[in-house]
């Protein structure tokens, strides 16, 4: 996984940013998603490596009486490399995927749903004041409503299929056909109420 990501960021030619442990990494990588945004085009801006303590699985192998080995697995949490694939996304903006390098490589996914509705509302030619996290206004409440309506599991599952096909990744094709896959659940959401819509 981890040449494949050299590799990647290698022939795609993506800058690679390492994080010391007292960097904001939105920081460090906002220059490269504005210049990625700035291209008018979905893609990878950068790639950001960090060591950070992550839940994995450690392995122990022991031998039983007759000689034969058998290992048995505990969850810790150790320091590992993790990888922060930082992207442009024509739906949602700026966005992340971190890819943790070590067994069960766990995932973590930030999308933010007023950057996705704010491009869905200039697609459908609806006029509004943009706040950095939000709307201040709207020339229609209705129609900006209906477009927070629309996002839901279904859209969020998409945008990550859609890069989970792109970007190198520790499990493999053969590992999806045999079962064994990212499931998307919720771990934090932060919910505003915009007065916008009521104002």
């Amino acid at each position: 996984f981890r040449r494949a990501v050299g590799r990647f960021a290698e022939d795609e030619h993506i800058p690679v940013v390492r994080f010391t442990r007292t960097d904001r990494k939105i920081d460090k990588m906002r220059p490269y998603l504005a210049a990625q945004a700035r291209t008018g085009r979905s893609g990878v801006a950068a790639i950001g490596i960090a060591q950070e303590f992550a839940p994995v699985f450690l392995a122990t192998k022991k031998t039983g009486a007759n000689g034969v080995a058998w290992f048995s697995f505990t969850k810790a949490d150790r320091r590992v490399s993790c990888y922060y694939f930082y992207l442009w996304d024509a739906e949602f903006g700026p966005a992340f995927i971190k890819v943790c390098a070590y067994f069960p490589y766990p995932a973590k996914i930030w999308v933010n749903g007023h950057e996705w509705a704010k491009r869905q509302a200039a697609r459908a030619g609806i006029g509004f004041t943009e706040l950095s996290n939000g709307f201040a206004a709207t020339d229609d409440p209705a129609g900006l409503q209906a477009i927070c309506d629309r996002l839901g599991p279904a859209t969020i599952e998409a945008f990550a299929q859609r890069w989970f096909a792109v970007l190198p990744l520790p499990l493999t094709d053969a590992d999806r056909a045999g079962g064994y896959w990212w499931e998307l659940s919720m771990r934090q959401v932060e919910v505003s109420r915009t007065i916008v819509f009521t104002a």
